[in-house]
């Protein structure tokens, strides 16, 4: 599953709004800052965030602004997305196992959030025996949300390979159109290997990437699929463009490029790729910054005011 310059802060909201990452409601303005969500382990004092002028360059916002009480009363992959009335809605990974839901909660400000309920996603698949790092996309073609998790079903009868059953993960997604309702999950991705981490991206008309982790050993590294529909189908995965031992992708549109933010997670620092085209990437590593303990969740866009208000109230 799984700091004032580099997850976004100029104006798209959400891993999040419009094509800052994927999700995009399109309610972003001239004066939004980069916002990028996270968790510091062990993930039990809930939502941090980060903040950024260029996408590129981060720092910290003092603080947690909502403690986790669901499942194992952990908070991991917080993922953040707009919708097109401004609504933060916020799903994250609330235990390791042994739980097949996701928790939900919203906020108008960032700052206030409503009661957490738990969304049972894969309750009714037997056998189910996790659910890890949804994430938030606005499909503003159907008018919709879908939120994608990767969880480990071993009577699926998906190959193995050389993962154990309890280990061999697919991606799956809901829909909803107001957090209320859900559709019944599905099957969003089956590479033919174990699979977590998936973001999604939209660029233009038909033109979607999604950015997921193979978590197959001996690879455990980050590889692109391409589709003309938000639900699919994608294509076969890329070649990896990440060495080994990375997670936890979050996308960032920085002018005409594309930052795709992860955790190297054994040499315990933040790593970043950029892209023009999905095809050809450059190690950008050396050129951003990233809070120490900063952990993996999604970038979004938020207005100025929001921000600077999130800043004031950690001051009090």
């Amino acid at each position: 599953m799984r700091i004032l310059a580099a997850t976004i802060i100029t104006g798209c909201l959400a891993l999040a709004m419009c094509s800052c990452n994927q999700q995009g409601a399109g309610n972003e303005t001239g004066d939004d800052l980069y916002m990028f969500t996270s968790f510091h382990e062990p993930a039990d004092e809930g939502l941090r965030f980060l903040y950024s002028e260029d996408g590129i360059h981060w720092d910290s916002i003092a603080g947690t602004w909502l403690a986790p009480t669901l499942g194992d009363s952990i908070m991991r992959d917080p993922s953040i997305v707009v919708g097109p009335d401004s609504t933060f809605h916020l799903v994250w990974t609330i235990a390791w196992k042994g739980d097949t839901g996701f928790g939900y909660s919203s906020s108008r400000d960032l700052v206030n959030w409503s009661e957490q309920r738990r969304i049972p996603a894969m309750d009714s698949v037997a056998s189910t025996q996790n659910l890890w790092a949804p994430e938030l996309f606005y499909d503003d073609v159907k008018g919709q949300y879908m939120v994608v998790y990767a969880s480990c079903v071993p009577d699926a009868g998906f190959d193995v390979g050389i993962e154990e059953e309890k280990n061999n993960h697919r991606l799956y997604y809901v829909t909803t159109k107001d957090f209320t309702t859900f559709s019944d999950p599905k099957l969003f991705y089956e590479p033919g290997f174990s699979c977590i981490d998936a973001t999604l991206v939209k660029r233009g008309p038909e033109d979607y990437v999604m950015v997921v982790k193979d978590n197959t050993r001996p690879n455990r590294n980050i590889k692109v699929a391409f589709a003309k529909d938000a639900e699919g189908p994608y294509t076969a995965a890329s070649e990896p463009f990440t060495e080994s031992f990375t997670e936890g992708p979050s996308v960032a549109k920085v002018g005409d490029e594309y930052y795709i933010y992860y955790d190297t997670y054994r040499k315990f620092i933040y790593s970043a790729h950029k892209t023009s085209d999905f095809k050809t990437f450059t190690d950008v590593t050396d050129s951003i910054s990233v809070p120490s303990g900063h952990k993996h969740g999604t970038i979004f866009r938020a207005p100025r005011s929001v921000v600077e208000k999130l800043i004031e109230a950690r001051k009090k």
